[in-house]
């Protein structure tokens, strides 16, 4: 699993209107996304700054996003920001999401294309996916 930060200060009053953006605009076109798990946004008290947390099955597909999904959520939510956001990557080593076994991951041979069956996170996923788009969870 791998994992996408990125962290910005916000506008003054701002916060309202970013958490709107993300939810309306950001996330549905995030979901579909290939690899694609979760987003987690922290915000700082004052609301002066926040930070995204977005997790990927696998590095490729957070990089694929990067370049076609990162620059379209600047322009959404640009004159939001107060500077150039400050992006950083991660591998998952330990979760209590989801079960990562760090060595196993970096030792997977290239020819493995499918992970294991869903964990908690993917079958959380599917859950919240089938709550806001209505569909009986067995249809997503």
């Amino acid at each position: 699993m791998f994992a996408r930060k990125v962290a910005v200060r916000l506008k003054r009053d701002s916060l309202k209107e970013f958490v709107r953006l993300m939810e309306a605009e950001v996330v549905p076109w995030l979901r579909p996304q290939p690899g694609f798990l979760d987003l987690i946004t922290l915000a700082a008290p004052d609301g002066s700054e926040v930070a995204t947390i977005s997790f990927w099955d696998e590095e490729c597909n957070a990089r694929a996003c990067n370049s076609n999904c990162y620059p379209e959520a600047l322009k959404i939510l640009g004159e939001l920001l107060d500077g150039t956001p400050y992006v950083k990557t991660f591998d998952v080593v330990s979760s209590t999401l989801q079960k990562v076994d760090y060595v196993q991951c970096h030792l997977q041979s290239p020819e493995r294309e499918h992970p294991d069956p869903k964990s908690p996170m993917e079958e959380s996923a599917a859950i919240q996916l089938a709550t806001f788009s209505g569909l009986p969870l067995a249809q997503v």
